[in-house]
Formats: structure tokens, C-alpha cells, sequence
């Protein structure tokens, strides 16, 4: 009698452009199994309107970039995923919101449900994996910034994610409120589930650390058999980790979560100056680096073929 090894359940935890990369590389693998976990603080743009018309509604943008990233790589997937990430144009209301905000937050008040929402819209792009909310409730990015002022010692409490991003400065914590909203339970029970748990790539301190500031999924991030990767960013990102190196990547989330356990580190190879400063930051954690090409030559944007390949070696190791 023949045995089929089950797919990897793989979670893949983050937002925005960083989680889009993550998701279309991890879909390029044919044996996995796949939930993204996403952020819902976003307050810019059209989530940012949403947020302020429709209080209580969960930001769609980020949630609406994952799904695009999943979409069946079919006639059918490819245009939905398109119509999904179109934005209006014209001079109206409807002026630059994306297609799928606004059926995502429809698609909520029809159901009344945020997990619900994304499953149907899920099955309308046949998506290749499940995409979850990090909590039901709308989040705020709250952030102690130093440098805003003219004494670089002084620090300012600078709340809302995009503010957080774009303020000059060097942030030096941030936290998410309400400190005490709950998890979304499906996203606590496929992070128990899962043999990898991916963390990165994207904004640090606004798409990366909330998922560990949240006690809930923090908890279940601790506490999963998974194996559980970080995967650095190609540069510093302006207002939130300019000036940082890689490792300094490694000593803010430390600082935010001390108790979360790292078991590999993945960087691009040429975003690294020095790697044997990278490895040892690595294994003071307890996790291995690795390096490999995982960039587009030339541009800073991951390159999903390349991720994949990185990611498959990671996945073998399991």
C-alpha cells in the first residue's frame, strides 16, 4: 500500500506588499497548505475611509492584497484578481477605492463576519490557501517616537499606522490597541496546526511585530510545534527601521516579544554586510541563518521564484 505525505500546513503571517511577496512565492510550491494572517490596523487610503464610514469594519486593503496573491493562476483567478486590486477612477466617492474593499466590507455586512467574508471571496478567486484577519476588530498602531522634536531625547506618542510609518524619527516601541482584543480563533487554531510559521517581510514595526503584540496570537505563536522562520527585509525601510541593520531587525522584535523562539532567519544575501554579525545575532535566538538571492536583481522587491526556491529548502529541512 502507497502513502501520500500530507502537505506542509504553512502560516504565513504579515501585511501589504511584504505578505503579498510571501504569499506568491509559498504559492508556487504545489505542497502546501496555506493561510496568510494579516494585519488589521491599516488606516491610510481607501481602508482609512472605510474605517471612519463604516466603524467597526475590519480594514480590507491588506486582507484584499493577500487574497489577490492567492488567486488560481487561471484565465478566471488572473481577472479577478485584477478587478480585486482595481481602483476606481473618476472624480466621485468611489474615486481610488480598490474593487475588493468594497466587496469585502459588503461581503461582511452581508454575513456579519470578517471570516466569512474572506472565505467567500476566497472561493470567488479559487484561492490556493485561506486568508484570516489577526483579530475581527479594527486595530490601532500606537508608537513612542524619539527625534520628532527638536531634542532628539524627547519621544512622542504617535498614534495610527500610516502616521507611524511616515513620521521622521527612530521609534523606539509599539504597541497595538485595544491592548485586549482577542485573536481571531481561526487564526490561533492554523497557527497550532502548522508545521512553518513565516514572519516577514514587510513594515517591522507596522505589518511584522503586531502579530506579537497581540496576547493571543502572541501565546499561540509561543506555544506552536511549528517551526517558526523570520524572513529579513532588502532595506531599511524610511520612518520606521532607516539607519537599522539586519540585526537590529532581530533586536526590536527581541525587545517586543522575549519570549518568542526563532529557529531560522532568512536574508537576501546581498542586503547583508556582514554575515558572520548576522549568524551570531541569529543563533544568540537559537535559530540558523540563511542566506540565498532572494531579491530582483536590481530592484528592492523580492522575487517569488527565488523566495520559493529559499522557501522549499527551509520546508525540506522539516
Amino acid at each position: 500500500m502507497s502513502t501520500t505525505t500530507p502537505p506542509a500546513r504553512v502560516v504565513a503571517l504579515g501585511g501589504g506588499h511584504g505578505l503579498h511577496a510571501m504569499l506568491g512565492a509559498l504559492a508556487l510550491l504545489d505542497d502546501v497548505d496555506i493561510t496568510a494572517v494579516v494585519t488589521v490596523a491599516d488606516d491610510g487610503g481607501s481602508s482609512g475611509r472605510l474605517r471612519r464610514e463604516v466603524p467597526g469594519i475590519v480594514p480590507p486593503g491588506d486582507l484584499r492584497m493577500a487574497l489577490a496573491a492567492l488567486a488560481a493562476p487561471d484565465d478566471r483567478g488572473e481577472l479577478w484578481a485584477r478587478t480585486f486590486q482595481h481602483r476606481f477612477t473618476g472624480e466621485g466617492a468611489l474615486t481610488g477605492h480598490p474593487v475588493g474593499n468594497l466587496l469585502l466590507v459588503g461581503l461582511t455586512q452581508v454575513l456579519g463576519d470578517p471570516v466569512a467574508a474572506l472565505d467567500a471571496a476566497g472561493a470567488l478567486l479559487g484561492a490556493r490557501g485561506r486568508v484570516l484577519p489577526m483579530s475581527t476588530v479594527p486595530l490601532e498602531i500606537v508608537a513612542d517616537v524619539a527625534g520628532v522634536d527638536a531634542d532628539p531625547r524627547d519621544v512622542r506618542r504617535i498614534r495610527g499606522q500610516v502616521a507611524v510609518a511616515s513620521t521622521p524619527g527612530r521609534v523606539r516601541s509599539v504597541a497595538v490597541e485595544p491592548a485586549d482584543a482577542e485573536v481571531c480563533p481561526a487564526a490561533a487554531d492554523a497557527i497550532a496546526a502548522a508545521d512553518l510559521v513565516i514572519l516577514g517581510p514587510g513594515s517591522w514595526f507596522t505589518s511584522v511585530l503586531p502579530h506579537l503584540l497581540l496576547p493571543g496570537l502572541r501565546l499561540a505563536l509561543e506555544k506552536t510545534g511549528a517551526h517558526r522562520l523570520v524572513v529579513l527585509n532588502l532595506a531599511p525601510q524610511p520612518g520606521e527601521t532607516e539607519g537599522f541593520s539586519p540585526e537590529q531587525h532581530l533586536d526590536v522584535l527581541s525587545a517586543h516579544a522575549p519570549t518568542f523562539r526563532i529557529d531560522t532567519v532568512l536574508a537576501d544575501t546581498d542586503a547583508v554586510a556582514l554575515p558572520g554579525r548576522l549568524s551570531a545575532a541569529a543563533g544568540d535566538r537559537g535559530a540558523r541563518l540563511d542566506l540565498a538571492g532572494i531579491a530582483v536583481p536590481g530592484a528592492p522587491r523580492h522575487d517569488p521564484p527565488a523566495l520559493a526556491r529559499a522557501l522549499r529548502r527551509v520546508l525540506d529541512r522539516l
